[in-house]
């Protein structure tokens, strides 16, 4: 698919406009389109062959003419006219997370820094302040952006190699030859971060599958090749290792290859307490093979019941399968609901009816539509005229449509003082109500701490979006106290969201089990800009299985009505109480 490659180039157009100083709103088009391509479910050459380019979100003629372009000749005259005039040097740099343009061009400038080791000598050395608007603090936030930009680069979101597998392991499956497939490390327990791709097979003809495997078209180079192993670097250099390994050891390998290290070390030992050895090639008594077949018989060999990948982290899992208490975790067909989608009224791309249709089509019974509020502008919030207009839409759409439901929401930023933007009478008019953090990432921890309970403290909030602010690979997550905003939030039966989109998943596994153990409810919410984006449920999912919740843990699983009724009870409740 070339989603990635023309998103790629309208990403680096964007920067090299910004650090021109252009039109704001220029630079928006391109990075909201880049964001777009990058979320289609569909190859872009096949909606350019079908002339649909200007039907996508936020893509019209020019950008289209573009498209096809990059699509024909693999590259862009545009591009090519700009990078003549910004400095190679600067486009690796404004990669840095918290750096913006403007300083990038400062630097090189004043210092003529080209590259991000010479940036970090100069940040160590404290040879960077002095220049406009550098301060120590800077030169520390420069460091500390650096240090997850080198993250980034060492591990992928987990997105990315979600889509990259399914891509590799559906050519696979076309061979008759693979009998039986499946993908297995970091990827199969969902880890927010991945290195590298694992795949096993079974095949009565492997060197044919090796050969299919090595010769994919978006292999970029083949590292090791072999009967029973071979190595690539995919496209972006991710690396892929496939193994063929025996029917009767399938699941001993499955089992090894998925991990965690950790988990896997505990279930050896617990095998050698019963006088047995498990490894990748199955369980053994001695000298003599048991089992190994199937994933099941590892963990019945070590009397534990099967352990599900996303909690194999050595976290407590063996203690609880040993005392009978795993956890039910929630499963996909439990959720009934996506609390976090954005339509056209703010920066959405799509209408009501077809998020509706969205929904209906993955199964779903009611969709929140939380666009922005009015003081972010730059994400086209809505103003108070606005959103009357919007309730009275949506109580329309609910009267006609029997089969998906639309809960009239919106996501309300919290001001510096913990204040919410629009006023109280307002919100009382809406089924639902988000509260976000969307500015003031740098206060102190007493400052963000307050804020958030402010906001837990008004009867109309339901919820707290993306609750620590962070942004995988590009910002760490705000300085707050999460304890005592877990507290208050039980106390105030204020939910927490798990934020589906991609580069959040916000909260993460951890704090969402500590939101469980506190008696928290949680919400999952894709933050949907476009259609394609309410996929990322799954992702949503994936942090909620790895934070051992079940199903009434998650408001999601509730039905239209019952959702509508707790919404209600926690304003009554929360008004009694005050």
């Amino acid at each position: 698919m070339k989603n990635q490659e023309v998103a790629n180039f309208f990403k680096r157009i964007a920067d090299m406009l910004e650090i021109k100083g252009e039109n704001p709103f220029r630079i928006r088009a391109y990075q909201k389109a880049a964001q777009n391509i990058e979320n289609l479910a569909e190859d872009i050459v096949l909606i350019a062959e079908r002339n649909e380019l200007d039907t996508l979100p936020g893509i019209g003629k020019d950008l289209s003419q573009k498209i096809t372009e990059i699509i024909t000749t693999g590259t862009l005259q545009k591009y090519e006219e700009l990078k003549k005039e910004i400095p190679e040097g600067l486009m690796e740099i404004i990669t840095i997370p918290g750096l913006g343009p403007r300083t990038a061009k400062a630097l090189f400038d004043e210092l003529r820094v080209e590259n991000i080791d010479q940036l970090e000598k100069l940040a160590q050395a404290h040879r960077l302040q002095g220049l406009p608007g550098i301060k120590a603090k800077t030169e520390e936030n420069i460091l500390k952006g650096i240090a997850l930009y080198r993250q980034k680069l060492a591990r992928m979101m987990l997105s990315t190699m979600l889509a990259l597998s399914r891509e590799i392991t559906g050519e696979l499956k076309k061979l008759k030859e693979v009998k039986k497939m499946c993908v297995a490390g970091s990827v199969r327990r969902y880890r927010e971060t991945i290195k590298d791709i694992d795949i096993l097979i079974i095949s009565p003809q492997p060197e044919k599958v090796m050969d299919f495997f090595a010769h994919l078209p978006f292999v970029e180079t083949v590292q090791a090749k072999g009967r029973t192993k071979s190595s690539i670097r995919a496209r972006g250099g991710i690396q892929v290792d496939l193994r063929v390994v025996e029917p009767d050891c399938f699941g001993a390998a499955l089992c090894y290859f998925t991990g965690s290290k950790a988990h896997n070390i505990r279930l050896r030992e617990l095998a050698v307490t019963k006088g047995l050895k498990i490894n990748e090639y199955g369980i053994f008594r001695g000298e003599k093979k048991i089992g190994g077949k199937d994933e099941q018989e590892i963990y019945a060999s070590a009397g534990l019941p099967f352990i599900p990948p996303e909690l194999r982290e050595d976290r407590g899992e063996i203690e609880a399968a040993l005392e009978g208490k795993l956890p039910h975790l929630v499963e996909r067909r439990d959720i009934r609901g996506d609390f976090h989608v954005h339509s056209l009224y703010s920066d959405g791309a799509a209408t009501l009816e077809e998020i509706a249709r969205k929904a209906e089509a993955m199964g779903l019974e009611w969709v929140a539509i939380c666009d922005h509020s009015q003081s972010l502008k730059i994400a086209g919030g809505l103003s108070i005229a606005k959103l009357e207009e919007k309730i009275a839409e949506i109580k329309k759409f609910n009267r006609k449509n029997k089969k998906v439901k639309l809960v009239c929401g919106t996501e309300v930023d919290i001001s510096n003082d913990g204040g919410l933007d629009y006023p109280d009478e307002l919100l009382g008019k809406l089924d639902v109500v988000i509260a976000a953090i969307h500015s003031g990432f740098k206060q102190d921890e007493k400052t963000l701490t307050s804020r958030i309970i402010k906001a837990m403290h008004n009867h109309r909030v339901h919820c707290i979006a993306h609750p620590t602010g962070r942004l995988i690979g590009e910002r760490d997550a705000y300085a707050f106290n999460l304890d005592m905003v877990l507290d208050e939030a039980a106390r105030t039966n204020t939910a927490l969201e798990i934020n589906a989109y991609p580069q959040r998943l916000d909260l993460n596994d951890i704090y969402s089990r500590a939101a469980k153990d506190k008696g928290v409810k949680l919400t999952i919410g894709t933050d949907a800009h476009s259609l394609d984006q309410m996929e990322y449920l799954e992702l949503g999912l994936s942090v909620a299985r790895r934070g051992w919740l079940g199903k009434t843990d998650i408001l999601n699983c509730l039905s239209y009505n019952d959702l509508i009724t707790v919404l209600k009870r926690k304003r009554n409740e929360l008004t009694e109480r005050m």
